[in-house]
């Protein structure tokens, strides 16, 4: 890696550090969601600082060039949040089916009481 490449992946980790970090002070990210993208930012970090870890890395996963390790952990990363929102998703479509039906039954015990209260 050049100097050049390791100064640019530095200042890119701590810039998503930080910004991570000022999303969670301004609460535009709940506390549980941020932890994985902190995550990603100090595995960044590491990498670049000691260098011979993604070496290591890439050997064990038997890639060619430490760029490919990259694209794949990148790649499963992506996937990894993909599943992820899918889950919340068919969660999120469960309770808002299960309140559009409350409501429906609040809407009809309401005007149920009202034709009630009319023809008193």
């Amino acid at each position: 890696m050049t100097p050049h490449q390791k100064v640019f992946a530095l200042i890119t980790s701590i810039v998503i550090l930080l910004f991570i970090l000022e999303l969670v002070r301004k609460r535009k990210i709940k506390e549980e969601y941020s932890w994985f993208w902190l995550l990603i930012g100090l595995v960044i970090f590491i990498l670049v600082i000691w260098y011979d870890s993604l070496l290591f890395v890439t050997e064990l996963v038997g890639s060619e060039t430490p760029m490919t390790t990259i694209f794949l952990f990148g790649f499963l990363f992506l996937l990894f949040v993909n599943i992820h929102y899918s889950v919340k998703i068919s969660l999120f479509t469960e309770q808002i089916k299960k309140m559009a039906q409350k409501i429906g039954i609040l809407s009809k015990e309401i005007e149920d009481l009202k034709n009630k209260e009319k023809e008193k």
